[in-house]
């Protein structure tokens, strides 16, 4: 049987609230203010208070990132005049097919998210989904319909949100010597034939970005050891798949250091 994440509990997730009612979700940077409707380039978007509002969204492994406590900290230490709101569409179990719903009609995980192209964003984080392969298709067939997706997504994006900037993100490298070992036993090559399917999902979402001229935080590659397998220091022990609390860490410095390096952010 090919091996999806859907099959697998997230045990690493089950214990932990991610989010707050989207209308309080702002209280956690210290304001009282909500979000409200704003009229922008004739469009209804919802604005929160924050002086610059993040949306990422993914799989579990953006979902693990819960409440981007460390993101928004990091980012702090950069814009210490400045307040951060980052909102996390990151649902598990789920593939880069899934994605578009999140974008543009109400959706559930949990409870209730509003279409992303209803928010007044200033940066959206799309990461690569590689997490959750398209397995029921060939290698090749997957990976055509990962770009073909990729397309629709970023011309939504744009046209629904010119202001808001669009930069990709890759998550930890997986471990081809211990991907997923407490979730299912495995023989080795079908361990590392599981590891090749995902990384693959991976590098063709960084080759969209270098095609197309969409900035790239690259943590796929920046989470590998010498021997170019992923670093288990960044890989949680209870089930081998998602960010340790090492690994939370280390995604989340990536995305403050690439806001702050590369202006994304005016100062």
């Amino acid at each position: 049987m090919r091996f999806k994440i859907l099959i697998i509990p997230l045990i690493l997730l089950a214990g932990i609230t991610f989010f707050v009612s989207k209308a309080d979700r702002s209280n956690q940077n210290g304001s009282t203010e909500g979000p409200k409707e704003v009229n922008l380039s004739g469009k209804s978007k919802v604005k929160y208070p924050q002086d610059f509002v993040v949306v990422m969204i993914g799989d579990s492994m953006t979902e693990a990132l819960g409440n981007s406590d460390e993101i928004k900290s990091y980012l702090t230490d950069y814009y210490p005049d400045k307040t951060f709101e980052v909102l996390n569409y990151g649902f598990g179990a789920t593939n880069i097919l899934s994605a578009m719903d999140r974008i543009v009609v109400e959706t559930q995980h949990g409870r209730s998210f509003r279409p992303i192209n209803e928010i007044a964003y200033d940066l959206i984080l799309l990461e690569s989904f590689g997490q959750n392969p398209l397995s029921e298709y060939s290698l090749d067939e997957g990976l055509k319909r990962q770009t073909e997706e990729l397309d629709k997504i970023v011309e939504e994006l744009t046209s629904s949100n010119p202001q808001g900037k669009i930069v990709f993100i890759t998550t930890i490298s997986p471990n081809k010597m211990i991907f997923a070992k407490n979730q299912v036993d495995l023989s080795p090559q079908v361990r590392k034939e599981w590891v090749a399917e995902r990384i693959a999902y991976m590098k063709n979402h960084i080759k969209y970005a270098k095609e197309n001229n969409i900035p790239l935080i690259n943590v796929f590659e920046e989470s590998l050891m010498e021997n170019a397998d992923g670093n288990p220091e960044y890989i949680s022990e209870d089930d081998y798949i998602h960010p340790s609390p090492t690994g939370i860490r280390f995604i989340s410095r990536a995305v403050a250091d690439f806001i702050y390096e590369n202006n994304i952010f005016q100062r």
